[in-house]
């Protein structure tokens, strides 16, 4: 599984294809990820914003930003984690999907963690 490390912030992304909600003869195609975010440091922090760069296969890039995840801004005390499940449609079989999230540590310090690349894969698809 795509992990990365930001000051003491793990994030580990995992994706899957949904065939229920994809239509490859309309160039639909739907994933679904799951994130884990896990505070590794010593201080809280609190995820307060989200940037996504979705790239699929004919290097169509979408940036997606906005506040928290799922509606959430979770605080994460030394130790804890946050687990969440969100999808993205793109026009191809395959992608990638990359980013970051704007973390504050409570003592007045904002850092951005880095989300790792990850691919949006249909089963069956070669690259």
């Amino acid at each position: 599984m795509p992990t990365a490390v930001t000051s003491g912030v793990r994030v580990t992304v995992e994706s899957t294809y949904l065939d229920e909600h994809s239509s490859p003869d309309e160039n639909r195609y739907a994933f679904a990820y799951f994130v884990t975010i896990a505070n590794e440091s010593a201080p809280r922090v609190q995820l307060r914003r989200r940037h996504w760069i979705i790239t699929d296969g004919n290097g169509k890039v979408e940036e997606v930003e906005g506040p928290g995840v799922v509606g959430e801004q979770p605080v994460l005390a030394p130790g804890d984690s946050h687990r969440y499940t969100s999808g993205a449609v793109i026009a191809t079989p395959v992608g990638t999907m990359e980013g970051t999230y704007e973390m504050h540590d409570g003592e007045g310090g904002v850092f951005k963690a880095d989300i790792p690349r990850f691919s949006l894969r249909m089963p069956g698809i070669m690259q």
